[in-house]
């Protein structure tokens, strides 16, 4: 498993609905994209649930780093680059991933929580304590799937966890789901992925 993201920050008095009817009319299109855990379409409006920015900030899971780079190399992320310029993509190994009691509903909303390791601080501890989080908040009503990812370039922890309702405010960033795009979440498999 592998994650990733990118944002694109747009400006503070942008029509978000824009973005709105842009996911309305595209998002099926990764509905059965090989090799696609899950998309999840995210943005934030500034002023809405804490948010300083209006973001359109879309989270992946892939279950094949192949289709990832398909994704990246083809049509889809170059439609994103001829209409918003090219965008940092941040990306995670997957460590852990776990469905929810509402892994049925279709997620409403997704938080975001980064952790950076220092220098001090023992990667396996941090990510045991981070995966022992995970498997509790992965029982919590309303958790669509919950997963944890590193970056160890920079020694970067990733908590992502996706929600049948509202996001609660004390679990990071929270963006809206406009749209879920989730062909492969069976390939995705449960637990740690070492």
């Amino acid at each position: 498993m592998h994650a990733m993201q990118y944002t694109i920050t747009l400006p503070a008095d942008y029509d978000m609905q824009i973005i709105r009817r842009r996911v309305a009319s595209r998002g099926h299109l990764l509905d059965a994209f090989e090799g696609l855990g899950l998309k999840a379409y995210g943005i934030r409006e500034r002023g809405v649930d804490g948010s300083p920015v209006n973001q359109y900030a879309p989270f992946y899971l892939w279950a094949d780093p192949e289709a990832m780079n398909r994704f990246l190399l083809g049509d889809g992320f170059r439609g994103v680059v001829g209409d918003f310029g090219r965008p940092v993509v941040r990306h995670w190994q997957g460590l852990f991933h776990r469905p929810g009691p509402a892994a049925g509903a279709l997620p409403r909303a997704f938080t975001r929580r980064t952790e950076t390791l220092g220098e001090g601080t023992d990667p396996a501890t941090a990510v045991a304590d981070a995966v022992a989080e995970h498997e509790e908040l992965a029982t919590a009503d309303g958790v669509h799937s919950t997963a944890l990812g590193l970056d160890p370039r920079h020694w970067e922890l990733v908590h992502v966890t996706l929600w049948a309702d509202a996001a609660p405010e004390r679990a990071g960033d929270r963006f809206q789901v406009l749209h879920l795009s989730a062909p492969g979440t069976a390939r995705l498999r449960p637990g740690r992925q070492w």
